[in-house]
């Protein structure tokens, strides 16, 4: 068997991160986090009928929709908000080691999103409140359309560790 490389030898998998972690004391209000946009299709619409179990026609059968005035399937809400879903983005990266938990999450739906349409999720921090050990942070989650029109606005709250002061 072939001698393995010095850098064969030296991989850490430990090391093998997107970012360095970064602290509750690195992060600025106004720092924004850009998760990918993405069109949703017939297999959004399909993936997310199955995981919610919701079964009403308004997101799944389109001559339902369009009897009713819609031009496409109508997204479930609940649909739109996953877009802002932390981990859908760099955020959790960007935290690493310092990432406790979400722990809280609320939105308003603010126009439709219909099957086909591009949704833009972003995530900027709003407040930082400091504990002794950690630190919550607030973020404005938001979703805009291929028009420019904001569909979904709402807050998440993470907890996250300080960093170790010696």
């Amino acid at each position: 068997m072939a001698e393995k490389s010095r850098e064969e030898n030296s991989f850490d998998p430990k090391k093998h991160v997107l970012h360095e972690s970064t602290y509750f004391e690195d992060l600025k209000i106004g720092q924004r986090f850009v998760i990918p946009s993405r069109t949703l299709g017939d297999g959004n619409f399909a993936a997310f009928q199955m995981a919610s179990g919701d079964n009403h026609p308004i997101h799944y059968d389109v001559e339902y929709c369009r009897r009713r005035g819609h031009p496409a399937m109508l997204a479930h809400g609940f649909q739109v908000a996953i877009q802002t879903s932390p981990g859908a983005g760099m955020l959790p990266h960007v935290l690493e080691d310092s990432l406790i938990a979400l722990v809280e999450q609320s939105c308003k739906f603010l126009k439709p999103v219909y099957c086909g349409d591009t949704v833009y999720p972003a995530l900027e921090i709003t407040s930082l409140k400091a504990g002794n050990t950690t630190g919550v942070i607030t973020l404005r989650s938001t979703v805009h359309n291929q028009h420019g029109d904001l569909v979904l606005e709402g807050e998440q709250k993470m907890l996250v560790k300080r960093a170790v002061t010696a």
